[in-house]
């Protein structure tokens, strides 16, 4: 091993990172470990953290609250570029690395560490997050990741070493689903999630809410206010982008909103299943599109969905410090001045109703686009342009010979 005298760890207190502590340690002549947790909406998992990391051999914890950064420069401009992995997948975990991993760059130089330590596995993404924002800040820093120098080899064999270094634990062997939380969402994987043949058990492992079964009878009506592409108010009351989040999470929660059920392909290469809980997300995007259907022109509208889905490539494989990624959402920004307005929606059972649009923006014109009778639209200029746009396939098909 390399000569380390200080590492700072990126914390959670979980599982992996519970045992991380001692093994370093261990292994790397009993150096000094800094532990940092970043509160990116974690909520009660922060609890009893800074006790727990020095009795397992920490110097020091440091608990950053990073939830306003987070929203707003993170969840924000992905939403703004209505960037979707994979159809289904709002990238909650995805955005949460890089500012984590940013801020332990920061706190290690003033530290003076010798390397950063992550305890993500050899077969996830979340290491090429960290590590790619790692470099992206501290380009020659060393980087420990235990589950590429260790023996232990499952979650089993690391509950032993934990037993065996009298380390307590919130989990157990049989409930013992991976989990990942921020305030934007919570996901599940592992045990019987595994195998995508398995319907997900619902009423065991949701959290943030319920399954769409248990939700009211009654439909629930809210209304989002968005200034150029950002939400700023819920039924009219102006609220923070962290209170908005938290508000709607809870709305869309109680009425069974935002659960996905996916097999995604990793950066990695291999497929994965898990079960993905963003109810305020999934509300917020819903609505944010419907205001650009109202807002955006037709070929700016199409262009942009053809940036989403790059947009949300480079958040997923943990390219957010990436050249690209910052031109791309400068584009995005430039979309978003007229996208301000007001959008009601219905949630009822997992569903996200449409129930009106408004916007000072708004480029939908009734009185062009109405069936009754107007003297605005001349339908007969359409003959001469179909004649146009079909002349090559007027062409072509004569060429065919008929």
């Amino acid at each position: 091993m390399d000569k380390v005298k200080k590492v700072v760890l990126a914390y959670s207190g979980g599982l992996d990172t519970s045992i991380i502590i001692p093994w370093l340690k261990e292994n790397y002549d009993n150096c000094e470990v800094i532990a940092v947790s970043a509160d990116v909406g974690q909520g009660s998992e922060l609890e009893g953290l800074e006790e727990k990391a020095k009795k397992t051999g920490a110097s020091k914890l440091y608990i950053e609250d990073l939830k306003k950064p987070f929203v707003e420069e993170y969840i924000w401009p992905t939403l703004k570029a209505g960037a979707v992995y994979e159809n289904s997948y709002l990238l909650g975990t995805s955005f949460a690395r890089p500012i984590i991993a940013k801020r332990i760059v920061e706190i290690a130089k003033a530290e003076g560490a010798d390397a950063i330590c992550h305890g993500c596995t050899g077969k996830g993404n979340d290491q090429v997050r960290f590590e790619l924002a790692i470099k992206a800040f501290a380009p020659d820093m060393k980087i420990i990741a235990p589950w590429r120098e260790w023996n232990i080899k499952s979650r089993d064999e690391e509950i032993d070493y934990a037993e065996a270094h009298n380390i307590p634990l919130k989990i157990t062997r049989e409930t013992s689903y991976s989990k990942d939380k921020n305030l934007w969402h919570l996901s599940h994987e592992g045990l019987d999630l595994e195998d995508p043949v398995n319907e997900p058990k619902y009423d065991e492992i949701l959290e943030l809410g319920v399954s769409p079964e248990k939700a009211p009878d009654k439909p629930t009506y809210v209304t989002i206010s968005f200034e150029k592409g950002n939400p700023v108010a819920i039924d009219g009351e102006k609220l923070g982008a962290v209170e908005i989040v938290e508000k709607l999470n809870k709305l869309g929660g109680e009425n069974g909103i935002g659960i996905v059920d996916l097999v995604e392909n990793r950066l990695v290469g291999m497929k994965s299943r898990g079960v993905y809980e963003t109810p305020g997300g999934a509300i917020l995007y819903h609505a944010h599109n419907k205001l650009e259907e109202l807002c955006l022109d037709r070929d700016t509208y199409h262009y942009k969905q053809q940036v989403a889905l790059r947009f949300a490539e480079l958040v997923y494989f943990g390219q957010w410090f990436s050249p690209l990624r910052e031109a791309l959402s400068a584009f995005v920004d430039s979309t978003q001045q007229t996208v301000t307005g007001d959008v009601k929606l219905k949630l009822y059972k997992g569903n996200i109703i449409d129930a009106g649009v408004t916007s000072p923006y708004s480029l939908y014109d009734e009185e062009i686009a109405t069936f009754g009778e107007e003297e605005v639209y001349d339908q007969a200029d359409s003959a001469g342009f179909i004649n146009l746009f079909g002349l090559p396939t007027k062409v072509l098909a004569k060429k065919k010979g008929f």
